[in-house]
């Protein structure tokens, strides 16, 4: 199956619109947040990552909760039928406010999911 193929039934609109909550959230080496969650995604499709729709739906959304506090959970729940799983794989990936960094990344490096690994190097490439 060509990548085209796997891509044509991928719905991503809903979670940009979500995204979009990103623009004008500035990053610490430069450029903006929903930039990042873009380039967090295109290099899991460069990585060849076409048919696993929950990690890219994920990717495009990946910073939202801890960038903005205000995102409603709720409405991220019922944008599809892959929204819960979505979601859990962005909470995955979230770092709690009170855990250091290295704590958090080896917390995602020895406990995380196939998911949560992938989306978090993509992560690491984008930033």
């Amino acid at each position: 199956m060509t990548a085209e193929e796997k891509l044509k039934n991928l719905v991503l609109a809903p979670y940009i619109i979500k995204a979009t909550a990103l623009i004008g959230k500035e990053r610490g080496v430069g450029g903006n947040q929903f930039r990042h969650a873009m380039a967090t995604m295109a290099i899991l499709l460069d990585y060849k990552l076409f048919d696993d729709y929950v990690l890219l739906k994920a990717s495009v959304i990946h910073d939202l909760l801890e960038d903005v506090p205000e995102t409603n959970e709720f409405e991220i729940r019922i944008i599809d039928g892959q929204a819960d799983q979505v979601l859990e794989l962005v909470k995955e990936v979230t770092r709690p406010d009170n855990m250091p960094k290295a704590d958090y990344l080896k917390r995602i490096l020895e406990n995380g999911s196939r998911r949560a690994k992938l989306l978090k190097c993509a992560d690491r490439i984008s930033n």
